[in-house]
């Protein structure tokens, strides 16, 4: 039990108690998030979190839900009886969700999709599934029915996988969770699609993004504010280059933890960023670490553990670690390990985080220089079937086999296999896009290749149904290569892109000769045009015949540079 934090229970769920004056402040939180879900049925969990709040209505007190990757808190803040009533309506309604408000509620939660701008990290390290679904649109929710939705409410929202934890001057009176049995889920399993490490990949934001995996613990949490400061230090207050530059530390609350960095920037300024960012994190890791750094660090940490609400604070994060068989720890031992840590610790940590590390780019910007390994955005193979060529010339090939699907161009593939399809999208009009759990992605057009009817129903029928996806009627469909939400590493695009680099270098060259012949004919003809009528002996019908030739035959040549001007706006 931790000192601040007493360990109680109630109805049969696990409880924590902190002592503080003012309103009462609770939360029920249960093990069950994001990363749980499939890449086909995402965002049923944040769906029955609405749904267990909409019996709430308008309430004077403040009350809210959050879907995280591994957790779902219902949290409130009020006087006691408002806090009893809201923890006794939201058990009541997982146990019998509002059904009639579903497709409400589906399309809240589209609204509130398109505002959201997830971060694109979690996908490149760990995939389509798990972790990396927090990088996905909710591409599940369209398609649930009321029997899904309460078969997912009936397995993880209950007693045995919750923990509630209450912040006031005692535990409320009359409170009541009544809630099925069940069992304690473990953690989400943790996937990886990065081959080596450190690894990059380029994104169109400005800015310069990294994160690394480290083991939790104190002098991580320390390193995290190290390496803010001297981000800070380095890019704004010496060079600057940026306006952000900040640092966070996260616990995945299975014993590891991300540490993620930013620095934003002004096109005319990614390369001083990118540099100045990798100068940093080179200085840890070489064990540059100011002993100044260190102690203001420490200190804040210490400040914070040290706070008069500082147990109110750490009680959602000591519910998780309780959900994850990681019991609450005492105030007394942390603030030990706090003032234990040395200089070299935080080295240590430095050269753990170098190990894991992926940094997000500018758009045309690479790292490979600074010792990172580019994120593969194509296959290290294609499968063996029937090849179709591109109906427009110069386009990659789409091979259909018995195992899965290929973009192939330039010697490079893209490939998608049934059996690792996280989720195969489909659209009325015949196109199809196969998601692989690597976060690699195959885009089908049928009409694109010439793929007939059958084997578009042979790719259908191999990927499984639960993995299908059926998605409306699209407003303007995207060519093979075009981006997406949640599909950033598309493959497409990765092997559609130097294809499309030749045909348009092709259109350019073209544009080129035909554009300069067109002007210099113009220009002889508009010669002969002005001067040519003064000639004394020329009649003025062959004057006039002679004319018409010259610009007929400019006309002729500058058609080759027209079409080509708008088959590239086409495009």
């Amino acid at each position: 039990m931790s000192q601040g934090i007493h360990h109680t229970e109630v109805d049969g769920i696990p409880t924590l108690f902190a002592y503080a004056t003012g309103p009462m402040r609770a939360g029920l939180v249960f093990r069950v998030g994001v990363a749980d879900e499939t890449l086909a049925g995402a965002g049923i969990t944040h769906l029955v979190e609405h749904l267990a709040l909409h019996r709430q209505g308008l309430a004077d007190y403040h009350f809210n839900g959050a879907t995280k990757a591994a957790f779902t808190h219902f949290h409130v803040e009020g006087a006691e009886h408002e806090v009893v009533a809201y923890l006794d309506g939201v058990c009541t309604s997982l146990l019998d969700l509002p059904m009639e408000r579903l497709e409400t509620e589906k399309e809240i939660l589209r609204t509130e999709e398109a505002g959201r701008e997830p971060g694109q990290l979690p996908l490149w390290r760990y995939g389509a599934q798990g972790y990396g679904l927090v990088s996905y649109p909710e591409w599940g929710v369209r398609g649930l029915r009321p029997d899904d939705v309460r078969a997912w409410a009936g397995t993880w929202f209950t007693r045995d996988n919750a923990v509630l934890w209450i912040a006031g001057e005692r535990l409320p009176a009359g409170l009541s969770l009544k809630l099925p049995g069940g069992r304690r889920h473990p953690m989400p399993a943790v996937t990886s699609a990065l081959p080596t490490a450190p690894a990059y990949f380029s994104d169109g934001k400005g800015g310069v993004l990294l994160d690394a995996v480290v083991t939790d613990t104190t002098a991580a949490r320390l390193y995290a504010g190290v390496l803010e400061r001297e981000l800070s230090r380095s890019l704004r207050q010496e060079g600057g280059y940026s306006y952000t530059a900040a640092a966070d530390y996260a616990p995945r609350r299975d014993g590891f933890a991300t540490v993620t960095a930013f620095a934003d920037a002004l096109p005319a300024k990614q390369d001083a960023v990118l540099g100045g960012f990798v100068d940093v994190l080179a200085g840890l890791q070489v064990g540059r670490i100011a002993q100044a750094d260190l102690e203001a660090v420490r200190g804040r940490s210490d400040a914070t553990l040290t706070a008069p609400d500082a147990a109110v604070r750490r009680l959602p994060g000591a519910a998780e670690d309780l959900l994850a068989h990681r019991p609450p720890r005492g105030l007394d031992e942390l603030r030990a390990e706090l003032w234990a840590v040395t200089p070299q610790q935080v080295h240590a940590v430095a050269l753990e985080a170098a190990g894991t590390a992926l940094l997000q780019a500018p758009s045309g910007h690479k790292a490979d220089w600074a010792g990172y390994t580019a994120a593969p955005t194509t296959s290290s193979y294609a499968v063996t079937g029937t090849r179709f060529e591109a109906v427009r010339k110069g386009g990659p090939a789409m091979v259909v086999g018995g195992e899965g699907v290929s973009l192939t161009a330039g010697g490079e593939a893209a490939t998608v296999l049934y059996r690792a399809c996280a989720a195969l999208l489909s659209w009325p009009d015949g196109g199809r896009r196969l998601i692989g759990t690597d976060g690699l992605s195959v885009e089908v057009e049928p009409g694109e290749y010439g793929i007939d009817a059958h084997t578009m129903a042979t790719i259908d029928a191999a990927v499984h149904p639960s993995a299908v996806v059926h998605l409306p009627p699209r407003q303007q469909r995207q060519s093979a290569g075009a981006a997406s939400a949640g599909d950033a590493r598309g493959s497409a695009g990765a092997v559609q892109q130097k294809t499309v680099a030749r045909r348009t270098g092709g259109q350019t060259a073209m544009l080129v000769i035909f554009g300069v012949l067109a002007g210099l004919w113009s220009l002889l003809a508009l010669s002969y045009t002005v001067f040519g009528f003064s000639d004394p002996e020329t009649s003025t019908g062959e004057w006039a015949a002679l004319a018409v030739f010259l610009w007929a035959v400019g006309a002729l040549l500058a058609w080759p540079a027209v079409r080509v001007v708008r088959s590239t706006r086409r495009g």
